[in-house]
Order: structure tokens, then sequence, then C-alpha cells
């Protein structure tokens, strides 16, 4: 007979994500998976000439670029490239980027 207080353990994905939900990091968590999928996301021409640094609690993803005109030309595409880094449903919403140039 199995003792009903016995409990299986729990696999260790679990513990991670019951922890992140208890010490109310999950949604950063969620949030930073946009720096790690970033190439998948944006393709890799324009990954070859950027470098996602941060998302903000407000939905500001902060951007570096490798050039001015590579800035403009990303400027200008920002609701495109919104639309594809929103696509995975229930994860905060990237609301703006924000390009910056490396030095």
């Amino acid at each position: 007979m199995s003792d009903p207080k016995r409990t299986r353990p729990s696999s260790i994905g679990d513990a991670v994500q019951s922890f992140l939900r208890s010490a109310g990091l999950s949604e950063k968590v969620e949030r930073a998976h946009v720096l790690v999928e970033w190439e998948a996301l944006v393709g890799p021409q324009i990954a070859g000439v950027t470098t996602p640094r941060t998302v903000t609690e407000d939905g500001t993803l902060f951007v570096g670029v490798k050039t001015h005109g590579w800035m403009q030309e990303l400027s200008m595409r920002e609701r495109e490239l919104l639309a594809r880094i929103n696509t995975k449903p229930g994860r905060p919403a990237v609301k703006r980027i924000r390009w910056e140039l490396l030095r």
C-alpha cells in the first residue's frame, strides 16, 4: 500500500518555475526571452548589426545598433519588428524599441 502523505518529487523545471512565480520574477524572465531569441525573431541580417540589451518593466526593449544608417532603417521598421517580437502568446508585450548606437 502506498503512503498517501508521500508525494512524487517535482522536476527541476517545475521547482524553478514555482520559485520564479513566488519571487515575482516569472514575468521578468519571460520578457528576457526576447534577448535570447533575438536572431530567430528578427533574422540573421538584423541580428548581425544589432545587440539586444534589456527589456524594461514598461515593455521598452533597448537594442544597440552598429551604424546610424542601420538605426534609421530599423526605426522605420519598428512596427514590423514589434509584430515579430510579440508573436508568442502569454509573453509580456514589447511596446517600443529604443535604438542606441554601439560604441
